[in-house]
């Protein structure tokens, strides 16, 4: 478990833009290490790192709004951060999303490549 100087500390770079601390607060959020478990807070942190191409963060997002954890329960947008999870070589997000077309009409599933495809394309060579 981290000491509250050192969640202090991780908070504090993941507030200056930091991805992988704001992925590593997402995680602390999640599991209640250091900080009160909070699923929205969790959501937040994440939303933050996969907005900066954190596939880690990407995949976990995909997870929350595929669980409804700290967001709506949101195929598309499950589907949608899966995809861009796995354009990263995440087999798992692959899979995932795989699954979650299962659940999905073709028109769900059209929208959420549309929305991957653009947030790829506003995202086109920023450094992950």
């Amino acid at each position: 478990m981290p000491s509250s100087s050192e969640v202090e500390s991780m908070r504090k770079a993941a507030e200056q833009g930091l991805a992988e601390a704001q992925f590593i607060c997402g995680v602390m959020y999640a599991t209640g290490e250091g900080v009160p478990k909070d699923a929205a807070k969790s959501a937040e942190w994440y939303r933050k790192a996969a907005e900066q191409g954190l596939a880690g963060a990407q995949f976990n997002l995909g997870l929350a709004y595929a669980k409804g954890e700290g967001t709506s329960n949101d195929v598309v947008q499950a589907h949608m951060w899966f995809n861009l999870a796995g354009s990263s070589g995440g087999e798992e997000a692959r899979v995932n999303r795989r699954i979650a077309e299962t659940q999905m009409t073709k028109e769900q599933v059209a929208e959420a490549e549309k929305l991957a495809r653009k947030w790829s394309e506003a995202h086109r060579g920023e450094k992950e």
